[in-house]
């Protein structure tokens, strides 16, 4: 254990994972994009945010998210920051998941995107939630995935002072 804390030898499953991304696409409007998508380890659809492995090497996170955001709904967006930075489940997994708030968004035509969509992401609908019942499908357990109900949290709290705390897409993960 770290710092000398005891002397007993400790073992534990630790599952290794290369990291993730997700997406906070606020509109103009102030709503939140919500995925549907089907989860087999939960054996049920999920109200989502786009969200992605970090599975490119050297792949800027923010490229990252910007890809998962066309890929899994069909938009671009004009303005990236951090929304915050965490461990997901620290007690099994090494991951670290970065979410990020993209706004100014602009809808990509179908035709114009060049990637095709498979297995759970092959019907994924889209829908425009506004933040404020996002929070509360967040706090009453109509969201239970990770990235959306953080997210969405998160870019609650963020609004306050109108996202001036917000970090740089370019900020070091620590």
């Amino acid at each position: 254990m770290p710092n000398g804390a005891g002397t007993e030898l400790v073992g534990r499953d630790v599952i290794e994972h290369p990291g993730s991304v997700g997406v906070i696409a606020l509109d103009d409007r102030g709503r939140v994009l919500l995925l549907r998508q089907y989860r087999h380890p939960v054996g049920r659809f999920l109200w989502e945010a786009p969200a992605g492995l970090r599975d490119v090497d050297g792949e800027p996170l923010h490229v990252l998210a910007a890809r998962e955001l066309l890929e899994e709904a069909g938009y671009e967006a004009g303005r990236w920051d951090v929304l915050v930075d965490l461990f997901p489940s620290s007690g099994m997994s090494d991951e670290r998941t970065r979410i990020f708030l993209a706004r100014d968004l602009a809808e990509v035509p179908a035709e114009e995107i060049d990637f095709e969509r498979v297995h759970e992401e092959a019907d994924m609908p889209v829908v425009w939630v506004p933040l404020d019942e996002a929070v509360r499908k967040a706090l009453n357990g109509d969201l239970h995935n990770m990235i959306a109900v953080t997210g969405v949290l998160a870019a609650h709290a963020a609004a306050v002072d109108g996202f001036a705390g917000l970090r740089p897409v370019e900020a070091p993960e620590d």
